[in-house]
């Protein structure tokens, strides 16, 4: 019997969990071989069709998610044709909660495992290799028998300690994301969210901790909890905050998605000494408006969150996401842009601003017409419009949401974006003015390339009156804190320091108790081949002390912050002093 599990993820750097846990217990439980493959919904449905017939296999499932059920959907019609004798099964988030319906609707799949699907699918696989298989003896699962569609009960989810250790491929997962759980299941009931419906369970620590070293010895790139609330259990969480600090291998980056209301002064202190880079916390602020919150019943006491975001901060290395949701009930334009301006205030690295979906099994799906919600009737079920947000209000948060992807999370633009946003009377209004010219101008038509999106922010600056000394300076500073810049825009004035820097930095380049001290990370490079692999500059601005003082700055490639900057070395210039060497050129 040849079985095969089938991914299709958002994005190829991604990886796909699911198919992964279910071959791994599969494999312990039955000792049949799962095989498993994955794709992405960014390729033609054609290529994913003829690979999976190439394999021909028995039994086929599918890990199903609203980004990509309609591909889903696509493909078992058209396998059905091809592969009439196979048994197609679905299973995830996206058909475990109108299973029956989904059956009725989807006459090409045989079956679904609804819920968690470990112990399930080993059921399913036993009985299909059984002589007279019985179906109703899988838990969970919704089936065809004959013109009538079953439904078994639930049945008792699986400790996660039994699940063995997952990524067996890691040699092959260079550069993508993966992703881990330590825990199952949420202690809060966000109305918009299903993972409550799970009681919460932990991985013993023994466990956790093995497997993370794994990732550690691998030198893997990133993990991303997928612990729904990372910190639910106070104890557990420091732990293993602890552990990886302990064996940090000064590569791999943690992600974990964190609950502000709840997170403790000694979590806090702990992440403060961890190595930069090495912890990213994303926290759902969701909205400010309490009448919201309540609402979707989430902690409403902004005040708080403020305090516990600002005592993160104080941890330099550590990388902050903060979240909105728009589309949420009772909140009108004028309201999220409040709520927009109280989160943007608090000074994230990343404002992910996203829209309401109403995911099947939810308990905001079941009050959608109470609260005037008109969502998508297919995946992703993003709301339209409600009682208090028209659909020309949620496209305009759609362009704003566009630009803070572009300029803010980006981390690229942000001298620009810091000094174009104080120039209006709040983020929102900016950011909304912002999208405004970029759709005016057309450019919403199209992907933009890197150098447009600083020629479209120059043009924007030109229209607002904005391209001041100070604009261009800040513009030229981010540009060259990510790379090397080769050639400036047109649009950009000239460096009148440009000879003079050149020099003193050739002279710097030269020296090499200068090198020892400041450049250690090009010890291989001979002077010409540093000068080329270096850029300096003189900026109105000392971007360290803040002061509008006149400072060359080196910018030192090799060694970057948190968001990507590039580290700068303050170079010894003065006019005065270099006057007489402005015609000294390198060779």
């Amino acid at each position: 019997m040849k079985i095969l599990l089938a991914a299709i993820n958002a994005k190829y750097i991604h990886t796909n969990p699911a198919v992964r846990c279910l071959k791994a217990y599969a494999e312990k439980q039955t000792g049949i071989f799962v095989d498993f493959s994955e794709y992405t919904i960014n390729q033609r449905t054609d290529c994913i069709l003829s690979d999976i017939y190439r394999k021909k296999p028995d039994v086929l499932g599918f890990s199903c998610y609203i980004w990509n059920m309609e591909m889903v959907e696509k493909l078992v019609g058209s396998l059905r044709l091809l592969l009439p004798d196979t048994l197609i099964f679905l299973g995830g988030p996206e058909v475990s909660f109108d299973a029956d319906q989904l059956l009725r609707k989807l006459p090409a799949a045989d079956c679904i495992l609804c819920g968690e699907g470990e112990r399930p699918f080993v059921q399913l696989l036993r009985q299909l290799s059984a002589e007279m298989p019985d179906l109703s003896q899988v838990e969970g699962l919704c089936w065809r028998a004959g013109r009538e569609i079953r439904q078994n009960p639930p049945g008792r989810p699986v400790p996660l300690e039994e699940i063995p250790f997952y990524y067996t491929d890691l040699e092959h997962l260079s550069g993508r994301i993966l992703y881990y759980e330590s825990s199952r299941g949420c202690p809060f009931h966000c109305a918009y969210c299903l993972s409550s419906a799970q009681r919460v369970r932990m991985m013993p620590l023994a466990r956790v901790y093995a497997d993370l070293q794994i990732f550690l010895d691998h030198r893997v790139r990133q993990v991303k909890f997928v612990d729904r609330t990372f910190n639910c259990d106070r104890r557990h969480a420091a732990a293993v905050l602890q552990y990886i600090m302990e064996h940090d291998n000064g590569i791999t980056n943690f992600h974990c998605e964190i609950e502000a209301s709840i997170l403790q002064d000694e979590l806090i202190g702990m992440v403060q000494s961890a190595r930069p880079g090495l912890f990213q916390f994303e926290i759902g602020v969701q909205t400010t408006n309490p009448q919201t919150l309540r609402a979707v019943h989430r902690e409403e006491n902004f005040q708080k969150l403020r305090c516990t975001v600002q005592k993160l901060q104080a941890s330099r290395g550590l990388h902050l996401h903060l979240d909105l949701i728009a589309g949420l009930p009772l909140e009108d334009y004028q309201s999220f842009a409040r709520s927009f301006n109280d989160v943007y205030g608090l000074h994230p690295h990343q404002l992910q601003l996203g829209f309401l979906k109403l995911l099947k099994g939810s308990v905001l799906r079941e009050q959608a017409v109470q609260y005037g919600i008109v969502y998508r009737p297919e995946p992703p079920y993003e709301v339209l419009f409600t009682d208090a947000l028209s659909y020309d209000e949620l496209l305009r948060l759609k362009g704003i949401e566009e630009m803070l992807e572009i300029y803010h999370n980006t981390g690229r633009y942000s001298r620009t974006d810091a000094y174009l946003c104080h120039a209006f009377p709040t983020p929102f209004s900016y950011y909304e003015a912002l999208a405004d010219f970029y759709r005016a101008s057309g450019a919403d038509q199209s992907a933009m390339s890197k150098e447009q999106t600083y020629t479209l922010l120059y043009a924007f600056a030109h229209e607002q009156g904005l391209d001041t000394e100070t604009f261009f300076a800040d513009i030229r500073y981010d540009m060259m804190a990510h790379e090397k810049i080769r050639s400036f825009p047109a649009w950009m004035p000239d460096d009148k320091n440009a000879a003079a820097v050149k020099s003193v930095l050739y002279r710097c380049l030269e020296d090499p108790v200068f090198r020892s001290a400041y450049l250690p990370e090009y010890a291989e490079l001979d002077t010409k081949q540093l000068y080329r692999a270096v850029q300096a500059a003189v900026f109105p601005f000392d971007p360290v002390t803040g002061h509008p003082e006149e400072t060359a700055l080196l910018f030192h490639y090799r060694r970057r912050d948190i968001q990507g900057h590039a580290a700068v070395i303050r170079l010894p210039f003065s006019r005065e002093a270099d006057q007489e060497s402005r015609e000294e050129k390198p060779v």
